[in-house]
């Protein structure tokens, strides 16, 4: 007989696995299902946490090397890329580590699977072994994250052509680099590996960087990295990428139709995210999604199936992880019959979706 819970969780990222822990902190029988491997989604394995830390090491390196210029001799400072890495990924598996531990100490049943609707209250998980194991649950919420958008017609292989998963990993210091998108994740790693010796270049096609940022915090942003070294492309399209056996060979057009080659070692495709909802069978199950794959909620994130939730980057507004946090203390609260704290009614400038709104 399946084993049920008051509650399951699809996704152990930020929203999911704070709500798992608030939910069992409130007296719910509580599952959670991350397909992973490790707790913490994007945001801990492959996210902020390893950026922040890359971005950390990556200054003090820079900071080392030039300290001869206001008169401190420590000879030469060479890069030990390997461990670095080393170093970003011990801080990575200490937090994730951490969570894991929260589940123990609040009593959430840990699922390590792939996780997807059979019905409303059932759920099918398939292990790593490909055995499947079925539960049952009164309330189910979905928070199963994003992942990076390509470029039509190119694919990550995370070698040549890479997301920010890949930027995270590389062997080595690429020669050129060559940025798509400037979202501040594309500068982020831009930075990192600008610092560590790469040329890199950014492609934009709009006229200014961090889309959505203020426009003037944007411009004096776009100072502070030209002072870096980054070299900046505004108002160029992409219009092809193709791989070769140095690189790839990036070609654009810009605002008055020039054309333009980039040759460069590793091109960082940063022009997005996109909600993960395929594979879960919501189609099947009756979830709504609206026209961008996003799942369709009302104010206390209930979806057109009342005791379906979602929260997080699969649904709209900004795909933040304190953002999904927040909204998974707000449904633990609603489910246990509490007043949920996130009220977008209240908040200017925030839309939220209901099952009513194509």
């Amino acid at each position: 007989m399946a084993e049920k819970f008051q509650a399951t969780i699809i996704g152990g990222g930020p929203g999911g696995y704070v709500c798992a822990i608030r939910l069992a902190q409130l007296g719910i029988k509580t599952a959670c299902i991350e397909s992973r491997g490790t707790l913490g989604g994007t945001c801990l394995n492959i996210g902020c946490i390893p950026s922040k830390n890359l971005l950390n090491l990556s200054e003090n390196f820079h900071r080392a090397k030039n300290f001869s210029k206001i008169g401190i001799e420590i000879g030469e400072v060479k890069l030990n890329l390997p461990k670095m890495m080393q170093n970003k990924d011990k801080a990575v598996m200490t937090l994730t580590k951490g969570v894991e531990f929260l589940f123990k100490k609040n009593n959430v049943t840990y699922f390590k699977g792939i996780g997807k609707l059979k019905s409303s209250t059932e759920i099918i998980i398939l292990d790593k072994e490909n055995k499947e194991i079925n539960i049952q649950s009164d309330n189910i919420i979905i928070s199963t994250g994003s992942e990076p958008v390509a470029l039509p017609g190119t694919e990550f292989d995370e070698e040549k052509i890479i997301s920010s998963t890949g930027a995270l990993s590389l062997k080595s210091v690429p020669k050129k680099m060559l940025v798509v998108g400037g979202g501040y994740i594309g500068l982020e790693m831009g930075s990192v590996w600008s610092r560590l010796g790469s040329e890199v270049h950014v492609i934009e096609f709009l006229d200014h960087i961090t889309p959505g940022m203020d426009k003037e915090i944007s411009n004096e942003f776009m100072k502070i990295l030209k002072k870096q070294g980054i070299n900046f492309h505004m108002q160029h399209k992409v219009e092809n990428i193709k791989k070769n056996s140095s690189g790839a060979i990036v070609l654009t057009t810009d605002k008055d139709g020039n054309k333009k080659e980039f040759d460069c070692d590793v091109v960082l495709i940063s022009v997005g995210r996109k909600p993960n909802t395929k594979g879960l069978n919501l189609e099947n199950v009756g979830v709504e999604l609206d026209k961008k794959s996003r799942i369709k909620t009302n104010k206390n994130f209930q979806t057109n199936i009342n005791n379906i939730y979602a929260l997080g980057d699969v649904i709209a507004g900004p795909m933040l992880a304190h953002k999904a946090e927040d909204e998974g203390v707000a449904v633990a609260e609603n489910i246990a019959g509490q007043s949920g704290h996130v009220n977008y009614d209240t908040i200017p400038g925030v839309i939220y979706t209901t099952p009513e709104v194509a």
